[in-house]
């Protein structure tokens, strides 16, 4: 797959063998933890498979480490500058479009367009029954599903709790409905399995729903 770089496989099996010994754990309690295979635990260690982003998430939550230096372990090429780590990576639109823009498959202006039109309609969504049962349904769920890894989960974490929130304005209430709804519906723009940007979306969701609060004024 283009970007990965098979030089550095090993630096990732590396990596997360030493979290197991720190952790005191083993492949096969990493895999229970995690819901992952132990063989595919044990593949990917051994640099015999490309991880998945879904893998990744699921080893920074279990072995506690920033899903960021997985990623860069795993020799794909991370934009922006490393230097604004104390930020972290997703909390700059401007670095998620770099990453977009160096990936060659998505143009992050029209990407971040697309988002944005999602975001509307489900905006909408968001101000029926059928919309508010869902958020309040099926988010934590979806949570769950996806290992709850991820600073934009955080996010939207946050998020929901501001939704669920009775002092919170309608109005402001509907635009935090949005990134729920895109979140649980996984309207993803970029497929998941377009690893490492397939996540990405979420983040630009994410990052535009602030936007749009602050432009209204909302405070949490």
């Amino acid at each position: 797959m283009d970007g990965f770089d098979q030089s550095k496989e090993h630096a990732l099996g590396d990596l997360i063998k030493y979290l197991i010994k720190k952790r005191s754990l083993s492949m096969r309690k990493l895999g229970s933890l995690s819901g992952i295979d132990t063989a595919t635990i044990s593949r990917i260690v051994n640099g015999k498979q490309q991880p998945k982003l879904i893998h990744l998430k699921a080893f920074s939550e279990h072995l506690q480490i920033p899903l960021e230096k997985l990623i860069e372990a795993s020799g794909y090429e991370m934009a922006g500058d490393k230097n604004e780590s104390d930020t972290g990576i997703f909390d700059s639109l401007h670095t998620i479009k770099d990453m977009l823009g160096n990936s060659n498959l998505y143009d992050p202006d029209v990407t971040t367009a697309r988002i944005a039109q999602e975001l509307d309609k489900y905006e909408q969504y968001a101000r029926t029954e059928e919309g508010h049962r869902m958020i309040c349904d099926e988010f934590l769920a979806k949570v769950k599903q996806v290992n709850g890894a991820g600073p934009f989960i955080e996010h939207l974490k946050k998020m929901y709790m501001q939704y669920c929130n009775e002092e919170t304005l309608g109005q402001d209430r509907s635009v935090l409905g949005s990134a729920l709804l895109y979140f649980i519906l996984s309207a993803d723009i970029i497929p998941d399995y377009i690893f490492p940007i397939g996540y990405l979306d979420d983040a630009i969701a994410v990052h535009l729903v602030l936007d749009r609060l602050n432009q209204q004024g909302f405070t949490a």
